[in-house]
């Protein structure tokens, strides 16, 4: 006997074998988590140069926006058109962002590491006569508080006993593989610059495709959904490059600002390392809510063991920078664009930052924000399916239902029987309606006060009459 299987069977098969082989993954994954964490940071190495472009093409792909509409504009503005006037904007718009890409990474480069070096050498000469020079500063200023120049005392006597302790017992007898790890932490340096390197000419191919891969993008899109759902998907595409393009470069700019401010008040009143401190509190400060106290700890304790009274003057500009750029620069430059609560902007920061580290602090925001936006989107789109409101103020007061309930029946006056709650008749009334029917049911309570005096009155002149 032939079995003969229809399309229903087909579909209920394919289920089958999906729901078996997404649990074998969820299984693979929970009970082998370091073979996959080996296996996503294979891939991730293989992919660091492409991670890279694509990463340094999103950043400078304004400038090469702009760069190339410039040109192509002046190449068609006079007498004479060029054949390929747009391959030419294309050069041009190329050249220039890289240029500007290029000089952004040697500059910090330049300014980062000769100082860091530098810097480094410095405290570790100073590191003990930093230590004197700390501790007789504290005598001289707590020699009336024997407590705490006793507590500040114990605390430098039991920091210079570690250090002591630690170069000793740890770097010494450990030479041989702490030079294995130097070695192969510049390997890894080497390594990562020579992806670096690939990942600005494969920035390159990026800037000049870009067009291209939306296109198909867009057509792989349209061939394999509905045209609504189409629509959908491409807006929200578009809504995420806003919020990540609009957040990632405004917090850039943002917080070059605030190092250069950092740099020019530290150079006018001749504080020391002004340069690499203005660079830390900059990059950190592309971190919401923690980056400026992740950048200004550090400052702060190298400042400490040169001037005390340094350090105390750089904590006073670093709150009063953070007032500036929380309350004028900030909203200035980034305004509204991600939508989120003060409240959700540090949960993004915190789950981002404990998942991923930096890139996730940073990226965190504007991750979440659009997880946010689709997830209000949807609910909206059931609420008003129901007939509900979408506002959510009003869901503060509980005046949400948009679909009208049935309306009661009105008091009938002249049927004695018809026995009424005159409050509660007005208050739906009046909750429920438009202004006609508030009149309504003002004359309707105005007749029924006017029947109940006059019920009333003949009660009172029948009792009279009765008396007498």
């Amino acid at each position: 006997m032939k079995i003969k299987l229809e399309k229903q069977h087909y579909q209920w098969g394919l289920t089958a074998f999906l729901v078996i082989l997404c649990s074998v993954i969820a299984f693979f994954l929970l009970f082998r988590l370091d073979i996959v964490g080996n296996t996503l940071g294979i891939i991730i190495g293989v992919l660091a140069p492409f991670i890279y472009g694509l990463i340094m093409a999103y950043l400078i792909c304004p400038i090469y926006n702009f760069s190339v509409s410039r040109s192509y504009s002046l190449l068609n503005k006079g007498k004479y058109k060029f054949k390929h006037d747009l391959t030419f904007a294309k050069v041009i718009g190329t050249v220039i962002s890289t240029a500007v890409l290029i000089i952004v990474i040697a500059g910090i480069l330049w300014m980062i590491i000769p100082g860091l070096v530098e810097n480094i050498v410095k405290v570790i000469e100073m590191l003990p006569s930093g230590l004197e020079k700390f501790t007789a500063w504290v005598d001289v200023k707590f020699a009336n508080i024997p407590f705490a120049k006793e507590t500040i005392d114990d605390w430098s006597k039991n920091a210079t006993d570690y250090l002591i302790d630690f170069a000793t017992n740890t770097i010494l007898p450990h030479s041989g593989t702490l030079a294995a790890t130097i070695s192969g932490t510049l390997l890894g340096a080497l390594g990562a610059m020579m992806d670096f390197i690939i990942g600005i000419i494969i920035c390159i191919y990026f800037l000049n495709i870009k067009d291209t891969l939306a296109a198909q993008a867009k057509k792989f899109i349209v061939a394999n959904f509905k045209e609504s759902r189409a629509e959908a998907i491409l807006e929200g595409a578009d809504y995420t490059n806003r919020t990540f393009g609009g957040f990632i470069s405004g917090k850039i700019i943002d917080s070059a600002i605030i190092g250069i401010l950092c740099f020019i008040v530290m150079s006018i009143f001749g504080w020391e390392y002004s340069l690499l401190i203005s660079c830390i509190i900059g990059i950190t400060n592309i971190i919401p809510f923690f980056g400026p106290f992740i950048g200004a700890i550090p400052s702060a304790m190298l400042l400490l063991m040169v001037n005390p009274m340094h350090c105390l003057y750089f904590v006073i500009l670093i709150i009063l920078l953070q007032q500036f750029d929380g309350n004028i620069l900030g909203p200035k430059i980034l305004g509204d664009s991600t939508g989120l609560a003060s409240f959700w902007v540090l949960f993004a920061v915190l789950v981002g930052g404990g998942l991923f580290g930096f890139p996730g602090m940073v990226l965190g925001i504007p991750v979440f924000a659009v997880i946010y936006a689709y997830c209000s989107r949807a609910i909206n789109r059931k609420l008003q399916r129901k007939g509900f409101s979408t506002n959510t103020r009003d869901y503060k007061v509980d005046k949400y239902r948009t679909c009208r309930p049935k309306k009661k029946k009105k008091p009938d006056l002249d049927d004695p029987d018809d026995e009424i709650n005159i409050g509660v008749y007005l208050s739906d009334e009046v909750a429920e309606t438009t202004e006609e029917e508030l009149k309504e049911a003002e004359e309707a309570g105005h007749e029924i006060m006017e029947a109940t005096l006059v019920e009333f009155q003949d009660a009172e002149e029948n009792d009279n009459n009765e008396s007498d």
